[in-house]
């Protein structure tokens, strides 16, 4: 090769975050992984190393994200995903689909509850705080008790429906 292994490793990872946005944390970790790769390769390339031990390394990294726990996945700041170990602010249905999955089943693949947001914790308190600020909690009770009124007065229609009605005998006009 002849430039530098760092060299190359830094212009992939620069593409990669031209492309798109990475914290300072990722970039780092984006461009250790990148130069051990390099590394790796140049090694094989040069007969150092067989290539079976480089896919081997490389099946390890991949198998990595599983190796996190479920429960560890959501964290205060970020989700990492269980498929690919990406991380991010919150698991969306378009990063899923990406990997053939709804959020319903991979909640249900990786044991999360079904009412589980798929989201950081940090994001789901600021969500939680903002909609008790507007009233949520009282709004909500509100319409539950509205809901609950128009079940009872539907009930009560539909019976005054079931039940006929009662004929009463028309008296000729001269009896009393």
């Amino acid at each position: 090769m002849g430039r530098k292994i760092i060299e190359i490793a830094s212009e992939i990872v620069q593409t990669q975050v031209s492309l798109a946005p990475m914290s300072s944390g990722e970039i780092t970790s984006s461009l250790r992984q990148v130069f051990g790769t390099l590394l790796e390769l140049q090694k094989a390339e040069s007969g150092e190393i067989d290539m079976l031990q480089v896919q081997e390394g490389s099946a390890a990294q991949e198998k990595a994200p599983g190796a996190l726990s479920p429960e560890n996945s959501i964290q205060n700041d970020k989700v990492v995903c269980l498929e690919c170990g990406a991380e991010m602010k919150q698991l969306t249905q378009k990063h899923l689909i990406s990997h053939g999955i709804s959020s319903k089943e991979y909640k249900k693949k990786y044991g999360f509850a079904l009412r589980t947001p798929l989201a950081a914790k940090s994001l789901t308190k600021a969500r939680s705080k903002a909609a008790k600020k507007r009233g949520l909690p009282e709004n909500l009770l509100k319409a539950i008790e509205a809901r609950r009124q128009n079940k009872v007065e539907s009930a009560e229609q539909a019976e005054e429906k079931k039940q006929p009605a009662v004929k009463r005998r028309r008296r000729p006009s001269g009896e009393q």
